[in-house]
């Protein structure tokens, strides 16, 4: 989004990653600058493609597609992301290559010589590769939703980001999709998000605890999390080359470049129909945390309290059984001794119908009653477990992202 201050939920701004692969064996293919170069008609960073932009990642195989300004409305956003995909397949036939989505490739095995973007702004990814080494998992191969949501001053920072941190714990359960690891399963439902919590280990403070600190102002953001991040990796980065705010890896970041926070830890899905359908639940739950909630303001959670929560949902998706008292009030749910994130989704979106489109409420429907992608797939997967099974599985999600649908 542009630097411009939008009110908080007047418009969104969504990004999509999908990776470039084999049409047959789904091997990577370091695709991206060529693409890009042929819509573009020159290799360059971004190109405008009427409402959607295509941007460069850091893999040569990932390309990234965002809303071309802020969008008014999620409703027939997954609609105008796949008329996209389906032109980007057809320029990516000749090269024997596709898009295929999920937050990591189920095969890829870390150190594999992975090409990084080598166009451009490459200064920024050759610098994070001298420091962090971008050959594992949580580097190059990861495909993100980034969530973009406006804020106009400090008061609306601080309730959007308030309750974003408190909404955090909840999106694995509800968007995992990467149950796969090397081949095999993984021993989480989401282990994109266990490689993401390790990037930084170098640094960790630049990720800390991935849930944010719990913060009241932009000056409070830049003592609190900024400064500190910068002077950590100054010894490293002594042209302040990454010494900038998207350095920043925790789940949900703030934009003082565009007034947002953005949200970083949704897995993509298996089409901009079931990706939109997430969002729309995400957002219309944090807008009603802010509209009927104060305990997130009057009484903030401990980062580590909502980490824990976070990370069993990383494990056990929908499944997992949230026991703290404190959280579920502030959810605004009653006392219990145990919920489940299923059951917890259930009510969120409930509470949030008028909210969410109709289209994408039967997309939550779906996830609500089969399960989160991950779960689906680990399944499947279980009901016939040898290794054609998942590249089977991952040509049917290659044909849910070509036809918007979800996978069943």
């Amino acid at each position: 989004m542009a630097k411009t201050n939008y009110p908080i939920f007047s418009v969104y701004g969504i990004e999509m990653e999908y990776m470039i692969v084999d049409q047959h064996s789904l091997a990577i293919k370091p695709l991206a600058d060529k693409l890009i170069g042929t819509v573009a008609g020159e290799i360059t960073n971004e190109v405008a493609c009427g409402e959607i932009m295509l941007t460069n990642e850091l893999a040569l195989h990932v390309i990234e597609l965002t809303t071309n300004g802020p969008k008014n409305s999620l409703k027939d956003l997954d609609l105008i992301f796949h008329e996209r995909i389906i032109e980007l397949n057809k320029l990516l036939v000749p090269s024997g290559a596709k898009l295929m989505p999920t937050g990591t490739h189920p095969f890829f095995i870390p150190d594999q010589n992975v090409a990084l973007w080598p166009h451009g702004d490459q200064i920024i990814y050759q610098t994070y590769n001298k420091i962090f080494n971008c050959s594992g998992h949580g580097w190059t191969n990861l495909q993100s939703v980034h969530i973009n949501l406006p804020f106009s001053n400090d008061d609306e920072l601080k309730k959007l980001h308030s309750a974003i941190r408190l909404i955090l714990p909840l999106i694995p359960a509800l968007a995992a999709s990467t149950p796969f690891s090397e081949g095999k399963l993984s021993e989480a439902l989401d282990s994109r998000l266990l490689h993401y919590g390790q990037n930084q280990k170098l640094l960790p403070i630049i990720s800390g605890d991935i849930i944010p600190e719990f913060i009241q102002s932009e000056k409070e953001y830049h003592e609190k999390i900024l400064n500190p991040m910068y002077h950590a990796i100054a010894p490293h980065d002594p042209e302040k080359i990454l010494q900038e705010e998207w350095l920043n890896s925790r789940g949900a970041i703030a934009r003082f470049d565009r007034y947002a926070v953005e949200i970083r830890i949704m897995d993509i899905q298996e089409s901009p129909l079931m990706d939109i359908s997430c969002i729309s639940a995400i957002t219309a739950a944090i807008k009603h945390i802010i509209q009927h909630q104060s305990l997130y303001l009057e009484k903030p959670m401990a980062t580590q309290r909502l980490k824990q929560i976070y990370q069993d949902a990383i494990y056990h998706g929908m499944a997992t059984l949230v026991t703290d008292q404190d959280y579920l009030a502030q959810l605004g749910l009653k006392p219990q001794n145990a919920i489940s994130m299923q059951l917890i989704w259930e009510k969120l979106i409930g509470k949030s119908a008028t909210e969410i489109d109709a289209r994408h409420q039967k997309g939550l429907d779906f996830i609500l009653k089969n399960g989160n992608l991950a779960e689906r797939l680990k399944k499947h997967y279980q009901s016939e477990p040898h290794d054609k099974t998942i590249a089977d599985l991952f040509n049917q999600l290659c044909e849910n992202l070509e036809n918007n649908s979800s996978f069943r």
